[in-house]
């Protein structure tokens, strides 16, 4: 009898634990965070970010941004500004010549950004020692 009590005990945190792990596994994955740091928090995002927030026009065109780049393969380049595009922080405008002229620039969204980005960047020139070890 007091081994079937102990039995259904375990069982019971067995399984409010599994919801429990379930629970938090679920507003981890819904926490807003996590998603909008997703959408820039790549090393390519921030550098094109920056990139295009230093830009004396504020427009820069695929290849000038990969010139810069040059560790950044031309098809990684190009997935980060598409995805840069569908989270808003990146406006791509095409205009009807030939051969085709593409350019890009920062949002009002991503210039909002930038003040952060920024911040962040000044960390790191300020903890480059203590953060970057061989």
């Amino acid at each position: 009898m007091m081994a079937d009590i102990k039995a259904e005990g375990s069982k019971q945190r067995e399984l409010k634990g599994g919801r429990n792990e379930e629970a938090l596994r679920s507003q981890y994955l819904a926490c807003p965070i996590r998603n909008v740091l997703s959408r820039f928090g790549d090393k390519w995002s921030m550098l094109v970010l920056f990139l295009l927030n230093r830009s004396e026009t504020g427009v820069m065109r695929f290849n000038e941004i990969r010139r810069f780049m040059s560790d950044c393969s031309q098809k990684m380049l190009s997935q980060t500004l598409k995805n840069l595009e569908q989270s808003h922080l990146v406006r791509r405008e095409v205009f009807p010549e030939v051969p085709p002229r593409v350019e890009y620039s920062l949002t009002e969204t991503g210039k909002s950004l930038m003040p952060v980005i920024t911040a962040l960047i000044d960390w790191g020139q300020k903890h480059f020692d203590e953060v970057v070890t061989d």
